[in-house]
């Protein structure tokens, strides 16, 4: 395959994500251009980008999601690709294709590729295909809520009922008892067409204690295909991650490379293209079961990064510009352990309801193999219109229980404050003494109990 040499990208995205990969392509000698709302004018990405372009208000839907902006903003600056980061238009297949066909290198999956992983049904038909184990439900969309509430029945209670174009924790509902089926079916559904455009709905079975493992994939357009360990991100409040690490804590090395050469398999058998993540539950009893692939960069991506050693944005701009990997399957090796906090502007007492404000005082940790991956600094206004992302505080240490240690370090010097904002970062040291954790023991379930006994202070 030819390359694509790359001189300039175009950011379409806002916050912490905009500054990490400014920040790679400032090492690469590659120009970076900010494309932003008005919300974000004063923003860090906004002061760090070579060049800056303000594409719409602050709703995103007017700026961040609006691709005819982002296309002439791309347009405008002389920019030879785009990279999409996370959420947003990241998994969007049709702005991929515009992209494409507007001569930009898009830097993500191929648009047909995602197209068919992006919708639920046909991912689930296309890994069966390829071997990968799923939970029992259905493998097509259901129509008629009789027959979904006849294989829930078949099935056995708690199911989840998804919607095809769901993600990001979004699209599901939990039903524990048959009696609730009809009505949960029918929100879901409305929900789902109201917010995805689609709705179309399957049922699989749930697991009330299960692990949340995926694999980080890399995949260039000369036949490599290559996982970088596992990550556990069962530590979720309503299917959204708090707390990520690699390796996944009590797997065996022979059950975590099972689990790894799965995603492999599932992506060499849809020819996927660059950086993605194949996501699994693994039930009490050792059994895994193909959840969905995120064909983007991940929030929790940093800790691959910390215990391999690579630089997977490095790797996607490589992978867009048609260049081999820089490392063969072989040398990937994860060494130590990584641990990922969220700081979120969320209120933990109250169901992590938003909490935004400027920000009078930040302070955030530093010292030894401490990484933060953030946007913002005291002064800093939360805007209302977007996630509520602040920091990610990421460690590494050379065994598990020295990364507990390091982290709990590290929230402890952080210091983020306003008026009206409340954030989880106590919530967070929290979970890193409960003993489930600091055991490898945690589950699903866990942040359920904890956000209980928070609420009842």
């Amino acid at each position: 395959m030819t390359t694509r040499p790359i001189g300039k990208v175009l950011i379409a995205n806002r916050g912490e994500i905009a500054v990490r990969i400014i920040r790679t392509c400032a090492e690469l000698g590659i120009a970076t251009v900010a494309a932003y709302s008005a919300a974000d004018k004063d923003s860090a990405a906004v002061r760090l980008a070579d060049e800056r372009i303000q594409i719409g208000p602050g709703a995103a839907k007017r700026s961040y999601l609006y691709i005819p902006a982002i296309i002439e903003a791309a347009r405008a600056t002389g920019a030879d690709a785009i990279h999409p980061g996370y959420g947003f238009l990241s998994e969007n297949a049709d702005f991929a294709e515009v992209c494409e066909s507007e001569g930009f290198v898009f830097v993500g999956a191929p648009a047909p590729v995602m197209a068919e992983l992006g919708d639920k049904s046909s991912a689930r038909a296309l890994m069966t295909a390829a071997g990968l184990p799923l939970l029992p439900g259905s493998r097509d969309p259901i129509d008629a809520v009789d027959e979904a509430q006849a294989l829930a029945d078949e099935i056995g209670y708690p199911v989840i009922i998804k919607a095809v174009a769901g993600g990001g924790g979004r699209g599901m509902r939990v039903v524990r008892d048959a009696a609730d089926f009809a009505a949960a079916w029918q929100d879901t559904r409305a929900n789902a067409a109201a917010v995805f455009g689609d709705g179309r709905l399957y049922v699989e079975r749930y697991l009330d204690s299960a692990r949340h493992v995926e694999a980080q994939i890399l995949a260039d357009t000369h036949g490599t295909v290559m996982h970088l360990g596992l990550r556990d991100c069962s530590l979720q409040r309503r299917h959204q991650k708090l707390v990520e690490e690699s390796p996944a804590p009590g797997l065996s090395a022979e059950l975590a490379e099972r689990i790894g050469a799965a995603a492999v398999r599932g992506a060499t058998a849809v020819g996927y293209v660059g950086a993605g993540t194949f996501e699994f539950l693994l039930a009490p009893d050792g059994q895994f079961y193909f959840m969905e692939v995120n064909c983007r960069l991940q929030v929790e991506h940093p800790v691959t990064e910390m215990v391999t050693g690579l630089d997977l944005v490095a790797e996607q701009l490589r992978i867009a510009a048609g260049e081999r990997l820089s490392v063969p399957p072989s040398a990937a090796h994860p060494n130590g352990v990584a641990i990922e906090c969220r700081i979120n502007a969320e209120d933990p007492g109250r169901e992590f309801a938003p909490a935004p404000g400027t920000l009078t005082e930040c302070v955030l940790p530093g010292g030894p193999f401490v990484r933060i991956d953030t946007h913002i600094e005291t002064g800093y206004s939360i805007p209302p219109h977007y996630d509520s992302l602040l920091a990610k505080v990421v460690v590494w240490a050379p065994d598990r229980a020295a990364a507990i240690a390091r982290m709990r370090r590290a929230l402890a010097e952080t210091r983020i404050d306003g008026r009206g904002v409340v954030t989880t970062a106590q919530f967070l040291h929290d979970i890193l003494d409960h003993p489930r954790f600091r055991a490898g023991e945690h589950d699903t379930a866990l942040i359920g109990s904890l956000t209980t006994a928070v609420a009842a202070r």
